[in-house]
């Protein structure tokens, strides 16, 4: 049975995404000392720079090569290269990374080689500049940020001698994710290098005085020697072979891979422990255990209320997954799964979950929120988890909406939502419980009058 629903129209209206460059400024931002410009017009970074910022409520820089009409004719690269030497010059990064824009891109900039033969005019031999093509149209943000990372990754890692550091390569998740994600590692007493980590530099503390690099990040060094880990863990089973990270030190250094789903939900958390247990050998601590029955527990407690729930789930395709498991081991059924990127691993990998319990459901490849909302009216969601962009639904069909992922921008707090883990997930059941009983509690009356009085109007 093919649950997935096609798109039958040619213009995508309220999409549910953003852009491809949007997406790779994130991993160099999990970087130290890096720094990144968009070969492209300044509205370009102005727009990428707001949109990260609200989220985040961090100040983030993101330089522009500021291409204009002359730039766009007679080519970009004087204005590439203008842009480089401001970037050295200002904020003396350890690394640059050079994306690319719609722009760029259609009128054919190469910026490997602008970027080769910067190096060789300025004598920066050794120091990285990583570009990655990152046209609007290329893909989505999801795309976007795993393209950044592979490419991060493949400049950077180089043949080194074997030690016991595992590499831990993170989809798009919260600062509060990573750092949860860090402790549980620290709990194990496990070696690892993370990449990208942002959990300190789009989540800093104040402080004085004020840095224009924020402080924290993957160090070069230790991307550099991923090649000599004992293995790879790859927080994501959605993304295209090419785009992955991991695959690509499995296949030109031989480090083994093992790829998981971004742990939220009892299922998830468990297998992403038993990739950690059969790498390391190490057992799972008490400490651990006790979390994990925690969760039990609060769903247990949670599920008379969550039977009730019908959701409608939309976002990056591996938080979409990860939500969705989370979702059926609660009861809480999603009756729509939609995400704006173009990958049919959604369908691949969730239409066997929805047939084993004979549950009907659409699933949406390369969507909008008009087509969303359309299925959710249809199929009866009573509950929306997703980005701040699904107000949409709330606001034209009443479907209360939990926010979760990228961005939130109408509410505090993005960067610091936990919801990996097994103290995350039951945070973040918590939250969805609850919303189903304000909802239900605060409408029950008007419901039942609706249902049960309507002759009498």
């Amino acid at each position: 049975m093919d649950l997935t629903v096609k798109h039958s129209k040619n213009v995508n209206e309220n999409p549910c995404h953003m852009c491809m460059p949007l997406g790779a400024i994130l991993p160099f931002k999990g970087i130290e000392g890096s720094m990144v410009i968009i070969h492209g017009s300044q509205g370009c970074s102005t727009y990428m720079r707001r949109h990260i910022a609200e989220h985040f409520n961090e100040p983030i820089d993101v330089g522009s090569s500021s291409l204009n009409e002359k730039g766009t004719i007679y080519g970009g690269e004087k204005n590439l290269n203008q842009a480089l030497d401001n970037i050295l010059r200002v904020y003396q990064p350890q690394l640059v990374g050079v994306l690319t824009s719609c722009l760029a891109e259609t009128i054919g900039e190469d910026i490997e080689r602008i970027a080769a033969e910067y190096k060789i005019r300025k004598e920066l031999k050794d120091f990285p500049i990583v570009p990655v093509p990152t046209p609007g149209y290329g893909g989505t943000h999801a795309e976007g940020y795993q393209l950044a990372v592979k490419k991060i990754v493949s400049y950077l890692a180089e043949p080194t001698p074997a030690h016991n550091r595992l590499n831990i390569i993170t989809s798009h998740i919260s600062p509060a994710d990573l750092r949860e994600i860090k402790r549980l590692l620290d709990i194990m007493q496990i070696e690892y290098v993370l990449c990208p980590d942002f959990s300190d530099t789009l989540d800093r503390p104040i402080a004085r005085p004020y840095t224009k690099i924020p402080a924290g990040g993957t160090k070069i060094a230790d991307i550099r020697a991923m090649a000599g880990a004992p293995a790879t863990i790859e927080i994501g089973i959605t993304a295209d072979a090419e785009n992955s990270a991991g695959r690509f030190l499995q296949e030109t250094f031989g480090v083994p891979l093992y790829t998981v789903p971004i742990p939220i939900g009892v299922k998830n958390t468990d297998l992403f422990f038993q990739a950690l247990s059969c790498i390391t050998g190490k057992a799972i601590p008490e400490s651990i255990i006790r979390e994990r029955g925690r969760l039990l527990d609060a769903m247990v407690d949670s599920h008379k209320y969550n039977f009730a729930g019908r959701s409608v789930i939309f976002g990056e395709p591996e938080l979409v997954y990860a939500l969705s498991q989370m979702c059926i081991e609660n009861g809480i059924f999603p009756v729509v799964v939609a995400s704006g990127s173009r990958t049919n691993q959604l369908s691949v990998l969730l239409a066997p979950e929805f047939e084993k319990y004979q549950h009907k459901a659409a699933i949406l490849a390369e969507s909008d929120f008009v087509q969303i909302r359309r299925k959710s009216v249809e199929l009866g969601a009573n509950i929306a988890l997703g980005h701040s962009d699904g107000r949409y639904l709330t606001e034209r069909e009443g479907i209360p909406l939990v926010r979760v992922g990228f961005p939130i921008h109408d509410r505090v707090g993005g960067q610091r939502l936990l919801s990996v883990g097994y103290t995350g997930t039951a945070a973040l059941m918590d939250r969805m419980t609850n919303t189903l009983l304000e909802n239900k509690y605060g409408k029950y009356r008007s419901t039942m009058y609706d249902a049960y009085y309507k002759a009498a109007k």
